[in-house]
């Protein structure tokens, strides 16, 4: 891939973009041109096809309705999977990490096929609601520092055997399944409860996509003052040292 055609895809920003998770996109691009690579950004609405084309792909989280109705479009549409059998990156976030998944529990209590682009699937939990800020210990293969998110979710999301825990909770509850993890990952496809938005709080994620979108080992330096200084605050209030 040439140096100026990286392609960023945000999928439907019109159902799946709470709690500013379009910021993700915004600093993918960012972290992109500081680095002197060009970057097409495509906004993909819900009745519009998902293009296969792309490098970097980025989903939200959203309200219960709008998730089914984001499921049952991309089912229709098919474009996402056959941009994950051609290798593309894809970073999900809340509803859109379950979508990702076999199945969830939709807006009508109803049990709703995934993508299946992750072995994992949600269950409703039946105690509080997962609120919160997260501090977690991402998984040591990807080579990245804590993670740090809000996370606002009724699901339980379990693993299976086609994944890892894309990292461990020291603060906040994760999946919700009591057993310390907290999103999931296999080869390029991602999926986490984090916003806030999780890639302004963590650039070495959206660094992490670039360079497996530009198959390479390291990118040059960028500047990092704000993001760094997002980073410190948001640990801070968690109680723990960075």
């Amino acid at each position: 891939m040439s140096e100026s055609s990286l392609r960023v895809v945000w999928v439907y920003p019109d159902l799946l973009s709470t709690y500013g998770d379009r910021g993700n996109a915004l600093v993918v691009e960012r972290r992109a041109r500081q680095r002197g690579l060009g970057v097409t950004r495509i906004d993909v609405r819900s009745d519009q096809s998902v293009p296969t084309s792309g490098d970097i792909y980025l989903i939200g989280g959203g309200e219960d309705r709008p998730q089914r109705l984001a499921a049952e479009r991309l089912r229709n549409d098919g474009g996402l999977q056959r941009a994950a059998e051609n290798g593309a990156i894809i970073f999900s976030v809340c509803a859109g990490y379950q979508i990702l998944g076999r199945e969830f529990i939709n807006d009508l209590g109803e049990r709703e096929p995934g993508l299946g682009l992750l072995d994992v699937w949600t269950t409703r939990g039946e105690g509080s609601r997962c609120v919160g800020d997260v501090l977690a210990s991402v998984d040591p293969i990807l080579g990245l520092p804590q993670l740090t998110g809000f996370e606002n979710h009724q699901g339980v999301t379990h693993l299976g055997q086609g994944v890892k825990p894309l990292a461990s909770v020291q603060v906040g509850r994760g999946n919700g399944t009591g057993d310390g993890t907290e999103g999931a990952w296999r080869d390029t496809v991602f999926g986490t409860y984090l916003h806030g938005p999780v890639l302004a709080r963590n650039p070495a994620v959206a660094d992490m996509l670039i360079k497996l979108a530009l198959d390479v080992n390291a990118l040059p330096p960028a500047d990092t003052t704000w993001y760094d200084a997002l980073r410190a605050e948001r640990i801070a209030a968690t109680g723990r040292p960075a």
